[in-house]
């Protein structure tokens, strides 16, 4: 005998491999459960004395969220590929309708989403203090061995291998709000932090805030990096930023448009330095507006581009010069 799947498509699918002598209490088990299986009589080629059954999951069968999650993880699944593939494609539908914007967000919200503590501060006031950071790859934290020599940089350039000076930072594409936290501990009087996510910002950023005491140094601007770019002046008020981070989604912005925005935004001045994270195989111009590129460093698949003021390069050109004659 062989049991063989309906015709219904479903992100949820597994398989009962099993003895003739267990099908029975498979098949209890299936018909105590809102799966749709169809039996069919004809013989099959596979191994005399075993029996498969495929199943498929038929949307609105009674199966609540959770109940989907343990029967994925119970036979070896990934408990949350089939959250995923469905949304997805509900949203590629939703496009097709004009509904896309409404339908990510509701997607979002339907998607159980936790934290967990696996970053960092790694210098000055808050070294050591764990920051919280979402479970999965919805947020990408910039890597610390990135993040610590991003600063090392930035203080050598700036003439202050000890601390960054006392400037405001705007960290763009904040998420878990980690670099602008670590520019704070290392000096600096103010951070921006740019996040429009809203399950990120009270979840994540803003207890990451509270919990490093850097609330009240801190602004959050709850809206895209484009309309804040766009909105320069009235988010930023007081002129350019001293520091700019900027670690967006790799896959999603095209840097050439998103460095041209930058480098004619106000938010950027004659002395302001820019830590741009990218991935492999991108094309970053050697300047940015009046910035020009002061160093370029590979971490495995990730890249990191720091502008700055045309005296910073000369700086480190001569500080170089100096360590060779000695």
């Amino acid at each position: 005998m062989a049991v063989s799947s309906s015709l219904i498509l479903s992100p949820l699918h597994f398989n009962f491999i099993a003895n003739n002598k267990d099908i029975n209490k498979n098949l209890s088990f299936l018909s105590a459960n809102p799966l749709i299986f169809n039996i069919s009589s004809k013989p099959t080629n596979i191994n005399k004395g075993s029996s498969i059954v495929l199943c498929s999951y038929k949307s609105g069968s009674g199966l609540t969220a959770e109940d989907k999650r343990v029967l994925r993880e119970r036979y070896g699944f990934d408990p949350n590929e089939y959250i995923s593939e469905a949304k997805n494609e509900r949203i590629k539908e939703g496009k097709k309708q004009g509904k896309g914007k409404e339908l990510v967000a509701e997607e979002e919200a339907k998607v159980h989403r936790t934290t967990h503590k696996l970053l960092q501060v790694l210098g000055g006031k808050a070294k050591r203090k764990k920051l919280l950071s979402p479970k999965g790859m919805d947020v990408r934290p910039m890597m610390e061995v990135v993040k610590g020599a991003a600063f090392d940089i930035l203080q050598a350039a700036d003439g202050c291998p000890a601390s960054l000076r006392p400037g405001r930072w705007l960290d763009l594409y904040s998420g878990t709000g980690s670099v602008g936290i670590e520019a704070i501990s290392r000096g600096c009087s103010e951070a921006h932090f740019v996040e429009m996510d809203p399950w990120v910002v009270s979840n994540v950023l803003q207890p990451n805030l509270e919990w490093t005491g850097f609330l009240d140094a801190s602004v959050i601007h709850p809206v895209r990096v484009e309309t804040f770019l766009e909105q320069a002046d009235r988010f930023s008020g007081n002129g350019p930023f001293d520091y700019i981070s900027v670690t967006p989604p790799y896959t999603q912005v095209d840097y050439g448009m998103l460095m041209s925005q930058i480098s004619k935004s106000p938010i950027v001045g004659e002395n302001t330095f820019i830590v741009v994270e990218y991935p492999l195989r991108t094309d970053m111009l050697d300047s940015c507006g009046c910035l020009v590129k002061i160093k370029d460093r590979r971490f495995g698949r990730t890249h990191l581009a720091i502008y700055g003021p045309k005296w910073a390069q000369k700086k480190r050109k001569s500080d170089k010069t100096l360590q060779n004659t000695t």
